[in-house]
């Protein structure tokens, strides 16, 4: 059997032989650093459409103005995947199940470790102007808030929508006997008898929480409590954990099916050419569970039901240029940005009320003060005037 030959030659035609390249030839000549487009053709198509799963991963980042992304714009930086998610043997640094959320390795001055990826392996712990007072107290919250929390202001840019809410439970619907699907004003998908009801936002603000990078999942047969919201994943971290950051989330919402006897989540069969037990086939949801646990190793009661769950997707593309970070006061106000997040003292959200009114007290005393000198400075130099 000889070996595979990439090129052929072509039969005369008038004019000088030539050469032609069969597929996996053309293919193998036509290997080189992989663009926006090839890392988006998945990642931002994942979960059934544009920028459905991760919020800022999107077509909109193909094409993108600075205001949508910073680093990728044609109109900033011009960098693509691979400039920061550098790849060795098909590993690729960043993820969110295991999260870099601060770059601790020590590095030679100008060069980055490739195997980790996180804000500071480019832009080093302290990125803003040192002799500045603004400058040097932003370089302060390093230790606290991750540099996505405000140079990520809102994601979901570029005028492509996420998905933040996906019921489950209320597909299988039909309209004189057949599935159908309602679109909103934009067009999108808002009902699909094969999935549900949807909900999309745009510009979302992220929810913020402390996260220390890890990541933890629950898995098909981990006991729930259905009473409340079920986390797909959880998030570790908090005020009082150390290397734990203040970090930009998209919180997915929606409803899934669960046993309700067993408690656990439960899997069902969607698709599947064969036989009638496929939900897409047969829109019926007892038939669809019954087949889906079947394949799983765990009894299945026959009895369900569905409950809210969330799920947390760490929010780190989408950058906006510096001038388009938040402000101080976005976080440092009784109703900003964190005003959710509990656990540790902001000034500018929380106050206690004795040295607030002690505070207060002061000032008003120290005002009162510069008015009656004021006052008598004033009075003096016309005593001055009329004795001269």
């Amino acid at each position: 059997m000889g070996c595979y030959q990439g090129l052929s030659r072509l039969p005369y035609r008038g004019g000088q032989a030539g050469l032609a390249l069969d597929p996996l030839a053309k293919v193998a000549a036509n290997v080189g650093r992989p663009t926006l487009a090839n890392c988006g053709n998945c990642h931002f198509y994942g979960g059934g459409g544009d920028n459905v799963k991760h919020g800022d991963l999107s077509s909109a980042l193909l094409d993108a103005s600075r205001h949508v992304d910073v680093h990728m714009s044609p109109e900033g930086a011009g960098m693509v995947c691979v400039d920061c998610h550098v790849g060795n043997r098909h590993e690729w640094p960043g993820s969110r199940y295991h999260g870099t959320i601060s770059d601790t390795s020590r590095q030679r001055p100008g060069m980055r470790n490739t195997d980790i990826l996180a804000c500071n392996s480019c832009h080093t712990s302290a990125p803003h102007e040192a002799l500045s007072v603004k400058g040097s107290k932003l370089n302060d919250h390093i230790d606290r808030v991750a540099c996505q929390t405000c140079h990520i202001p809102e994601f979901a840019k570029g005028g492509v929508a996420t998905k933040t809410w996906w019921d489950w439970s209320t597909a299988g619907k039909l309209k004189d006997g057949k599935p159908y699907s309602e679109v909103d004003e934009n067009g999108r998908d808002i009902y699909l008898t094969i999935k549900g009801d949807f909900r999309w936002g745009e510009d979302v603000v992220p929810e913020y929480e402390f996260w220390d990078g890890i990541v933890e999942y629950t898995l098909l047969g981990d006991k729930i409590d259905p009473s409340g919201i079920v986390g797909i994943n959880r998030i570790g971290g908090g005020p009082d954990q150390p290397g734990s950051l203040i970090f930009p989330f998209k919180r997915m919402l929606g409803k899934q099916a669960y046993d309700e006897i067993n408690q656990y989540l439960i899997q069902s069969n969607v698709y599947g050419p064969e036989g009638d037990t496929a939900l897409w086939s047969n829109y019926n949801w007892d038939k669809a569970l019954s087949a889906g646990m079947a394949g799983s190793d765990l009894p299945y009661s026959g009895k369900f039901g569905f409950v809210e769950t969330e799920m947390w997707w760490p929010t780190t593309h989408m950058v906006a240029p510096a001038n388009e970070a938040l402000k101080c006061s976005a976080c440092h106000a009784r109703d900003g940005r964190l005003a959710k997040l509990a656990g540790f003292y902001l000034p500018g959200r929380d106050g206690f009320t004795l040295t607030d009114r002690i505070g207060l007290w002061l000032l008003a005393m120290t005002l009162a003060g510069v008015a009656l000198h004021a006052g008598l400075r004033i009075l003096s130099r016309r005593r001055d005037n009329r004795e001269g």
